[in-house]
């Protein structure tokens, strides 16, 4: 299997066509993205998160001392969490994943009480990530079965990213002094930002079919797309891509292809379509006058998207033309006939190009 770097991979890389989303229709199958490599988001379990080095690494610089201030910091986390599987439920979602995440939680339960001399501050974190993950999952799932209906969608969505941003919080909350991914892993970070960006894709993929509202609301609309790019582009950076050179050999050429343009999986691949999407629905339904845009977006409150919200202005027609353009080459390239269609992402791209032209 390709590992992190892609050196010393002999295997073909094989990814699956999902079902992507029907028109006017979001599908929960966007969440759940079955892969063909090592990632496994949401699904991969905690022990195989982070390992070797790395982890070995981060054992020796900190030792088992620091598990006191994590549990410490946890205690009201998962007081919080377990009042969310406790809530009433309506119809939809996927019982799997939040009898998961409850698994998940009484055994964090359990090592918090045995004190820190027993349960080291990584295996707290990432069972608390991995917990997030199942529980969220399960309720964004109910958001995507009812089509987001109702006005509290959107604060329930808020919600959901601000939980989902939580395990990095409590990483420097507990002042370790390492970056998050080198405390959780690739998977787990990967996975984070790939489920609110792709929280915000159906969010928006769903809210740009209600004209109605997408009147009055077309600065948040677009603070919405500029947020879940910024989360999918964060995705798409964890892993570098393959640089070909003498030292590394591939047995199978499109592997090769697809290491170096960044696509480790099916979720890599979906990323470039989602972020290169909303970037199309940036320009088409909210125009491309940036200095226009950036007033309307500064007039939204910050009690809208909270304080999440990513800051930064996308310049939607050249990234979106960046990431069509790399999803277009690849499925058409070492992923031809393999399922993954390019009709709407070539329609899509003609579109970027002429608004500018």
């Amino acid at each position: 299997m390709a590992s992190e770097g892609g050196k010393g991979c002999n295997a073909t890389l094989r990814l699956c066509s999902p079902q992507l989303p029907r028109e006017g229709a979001v599908r929960r199958e966007l969440l759940r993205v079955c892969t063909a490599l090592p990632l496994r988001l949401w699904r991969r379990p905690v022990a195989f998160a982070s390992r070797g080095a790395e982890r070995g690494d981060v054992r020796r610089r900190w030792g088992m001392a620091e598990a006191g201030s994590v549990v410490s910091a946890l205690e009201p986390r998962l007081e919080a969490l377990g009042r969310r599987l406790a809530a009433p439920r309506g119809a939809g979602g996927d019982g799997i994943f939040l009898a998961k995440g409850s698994a998940a939680l009484e055994k964090l339960k359990d090592l918090c009480k045995e004190g820190k001399e027993k349960a080291h501050h990584s295996t707290l974190l990432q069972l608390y990530t991995q917990a997030v993950l199942d529980v969220t999952y399960f309720e964004e799932s109910q958001l995507v079965d009812e089509d987001f209906a109702g006005e509290s969608s959107l604060q329930k969505v808020k919600e959901l990213i601000c939980i989902l941003s939580d395990p990095e919080d409590l990483v420097r909350e507990c002042s370790i002094n390492e970056e998050p991914i080198n405390i959780l892993g690739t998977d787990l970070v990967e996975c984070l930002y790939w489920r609110k960006g792709a929280l915000l894709y159906m969010y928006c993929h769903t809210a740009k079919e209600r004209s109605e509202w997408l009147r009055g609301n077309i600065a948040l609309f677009k603070k919405c797309l500029n947020d879940g790019v910024h989360y999918l582009k964060r995705m798409l950076s964890f892993r570098c891509p393959l640089h070909l050179d003498g030292d590394v050999l591939l047995q199978d050429k499109d592997t090769a292809r697809l290491l170096s343009e960044g696509v480790f999986s099916d979720t890599h691949l979906l990323a470039m379509m989602y972020s290169g999407e909303m970037c199309y629905w940036g320009l088409k339904y909210c125009g491309e006058g940036k200095q226009e845009s950036l007033k309307m977006m500064d007039s939204v409150s910050d009690g809208d998207l909270g304080s999440r919200s990513q800051g930064a202005l996308v310049d939607f027609r050249e990234l979106g033309k960046t990431m069509l353009t790399k999803y277009v080459a690849v499925c058409e390239g070492p992923l031809k006939d393999q399922g993954w269609n390019t009709i709407s992402a070539n329609e899509m791209l003609c579109y970027l190009r002429k608004v500018h032209s």
